[in-house]
């Protein structure tokens, strides 16, 4: 078995690395072999609308024609057993490498047919986790539930399988005092951070690992 976790984030050791990396550990803990691949070390951008994807005999027919950095990563992920995405929530929605990597990763697996609706050949569960400031109470107001539930039925037509888990209210920096931050309360935040984001993190194990028992589980049904 075989799970990659992709980190969204430009911080490569911060809330969305630290619970990708505990989600492979979950993995890891259930015989699975993982790689965790940061976002924003390679140059690349999102689709290009050269529907080469989609060309009838075309030599890049359900996958990426565009060969730039992140192409390596793209055929990784084309022989992995799970998935999982991690990004913080800038502005209400992915973060703008995650946001090109889902059309490069997602788009060319997307049929425009009636009788076929996914290129995708297996059927492998596809994790996202999620990383806010903002608390719970202002979830549905940002709309945030509506980003979860459109990525998880994006993901669930087109691999098979798709769940989600979100940290709200994470912790931001190292120092508050440090920032123009005066809405936060310095304690508050660290103690969420001590006493909840531990729970997020057992959380993503527990998902890494499940992940890796369905998988294990549908093999021995072939």
């Amino acid at each position: 078995m075989k799970v990659i976790a992709i980190n969204g984030s430009p911080r490569k050791n911060w809330n969305t690395a630290t619970l990708l990396e505990k989600a492979l550990e979950g993995a890891a803990s259930e015989g699975a072999e993982t790689e965790l691949i940061h976002l924003y070390d390679p140059n690349f951008k999102g689709c290009i609308s050269c529907f080469a994807c989609k060309l009838k005999g075309g030599k890049s027919f359900g996958r990426c024609a565009v060969k730039d950095e992140l192409t390596p990563v793209l055929e990784k992920l084309e022989d992995a057993d799970a998935v999982i995405l991690g990004s913080p929530i800038y502005l209400g929605n992915l973060t703008g490498e995650m946001r090109s990597f889902m059309e490069r990763y997602i788009f060319p697996y997307i049929t425009y047919s009636i009788d076929i609706q996914t290129f995708y050949p297996r059927n492998i569960p596809v994790g996202f986790i999620y990383t806010m400031n903002i608390t719970k109470d202002l979830f549905e107001l940002v709309g945030i539930n509506k980003l979860i539930e459109s990525n998880e039925w994006v993901a669930t037509r087109i691999f098979g399988y798709s769940e989600s888990l979100y940290s709200t209210d994470t912790y931001q920096f190292d120092d508050y005092s440090k920032y123009v931050s005066s809405i936060f309360s310095p304690q508050e935040k660290e103690k969420k951070r001590k006493e909840v984001f531990p729970q997020d993190c057992q959380k993503a194990f527990e998902m890494g690992a499940r992940f890796v028992k369905r998988q294990k589980a549908l093999e021995t049904q072939r």
